[in-house]
């Protein structure tokens, strides 16, 4: 399978004061199960359909293995048609009229592939996503599950080189996007096509891909696996997109003593010039003591304002200072509303920025750096 490449990839509708995308340089590996990740407006779907060839760039170039389907300089222009691409929208855009087994054929008819061959590749594909008991029934008469495997099983009948998913889980409940990640997953380790998966779902994002793509106003923020975007934001924004709860975040220039203490605990570590502290709610201990806290961990203290049972883990709301902070739990918490606490967290679960919002980290022996 081939890998892609965009190369300084721009693009503006109608001359609009800000590009759409802007910028962009993105390597997508041979394999890759490459989700594009942001909220709506950033870019994502822009960028998903330029790969396709549905748009076409204002400025730079993008290539398929070897071979170059764009480039604006150059005056390259592949059609969609001959990228050998399988797209998958949100609306799963299937023909009302015809039956699941000839929506699944449809695309090896285009391709005028030999009857015998076709109907090979159907009924291989059809059973492999189990549908073939479909094959006689009509898209109306299908559930919206049922519908995405059909969109799905039509693009892999001509088995595409990279497969193209814009935001295709949307419209299902919760249980079907949860089955159907899996059932993405398990497509793409059993075909080994490229991937390439927007979405706005965080969740989506972390439990399939072997890397994210995050973007933010056309721009590119980060590209890592799913633990490197997780544990090593490479900037405030992404910190604050990823986590559910969110991440805690305490402003240093605020005039409050919860800053005034994350500020002097970065002192002790030789830096005086980071914007945020901030630390994942399931990175926050809890110590219904006066903890005797390592003389390395952050800690403060502060007063349980609710417990909050979510099934498997429990939020813990505190207050601290005037400042809300949330720690979450796998094990039943002890402390109840009411109680005072002490919050703690290790040196490397602590996230720091400096004021234009860029990570900084913990370096040995020599304190906070700025990361390049």
């Amino acid at each position: 399978m081939p890998e892609i490449i965009l190369t300084n990839i721009d693009k503006n509708y109608g001359g609009a004061a800000r590009n759409a995308v802007e910028g962009l340089n993105l390597r997508i590996e041979d394999g890759d199960f490459l989700c594009v990740l942001g909220p709506s407006g950033c870019g994502k779907s822009t960028t998903l359909r330029m790969i396709a060839g549905l748009e076409h760039p204002t400025a730079g170039s993008i290539r398929v293995g070897e071979r170059v389907v764009d480039d604006v300089e150059g005056s390259v222009l592949v059609p969609a048609e001959r990228r050998g691409m399988g797209l998958v929208f949100q609306n799963y855009a299937l023909w009302p009229h015809l039956t699941i087994e000839r929506n699944v054929a449809f695309g090896l008819e285009l391709q005028r592939v030999a009857k015998a061959d076709r109907q090979s590749r159907v009924d291989q594909v059809m059973e492999t996503m189990g549908i073939a008991q479909y094959r006689d029934r009509y898209p109306s008469q299908l559930s919206g599950g049922q519908q995405q495997r059909v969109a799905l099983a039509r693009m892999l009948a001509v088995n595409p080189s990279v497969m193209l998913l814009d935001e295709p889980l949307s419209n299902l409940d919760s249980r079907l996007r949860l089955e159907m990640r899996a059932e993405l997953k398990r497509i793409h380790e059993s075909f080994r096509s490229t991937v390439v998966f927007v979405t706005h779902d965080q969740w989506e994002a972390m439990t399939l891909a072997t890397r994210i793509a995050v973007m933010l106003d056309g721009r590119l923020q980060q590209v890592g696996t799913p633990t490197e975007i997780y544990d090593q934001p490479a900037n405030r924004f992404v910190a604050e997109f990823l986590g559910n709860p969110p991440i805690n975040m305490i402003e240093l220039d605020a005039a409050e003593p919860l800053a005034a203490g994350a500020a002097e605990y970065l002192g002790r570590h030789g830096i005086a010039d980071a914007g945020t502290l901030g630390i994942r709610p399931e990175a926050l201990r809890l110590d219904a003591g006066a903890a005797a806290a390592g003389s390395e961990d952050w800690a403060v203290p502060a007063e349980v304002v609710a417990v909050l049972p979510t099934g498997g883990n429990w939020i813990v709301e505190c207050m601290s200072a005037g400042r809300r902070l949330f720690a979450v739990t796998s094990v039943p918490p002890r402390a109840c509303p009411g109680d005072r606490v002490t919050l703690l967290a290790a040196p490397d679960a602590i996230h720091v920025f400096d004021v234009e919002g860029k990570r900084m980290t913990l370096a040995p022996r020599s304190g906070f750096h700025t990361q390049k």
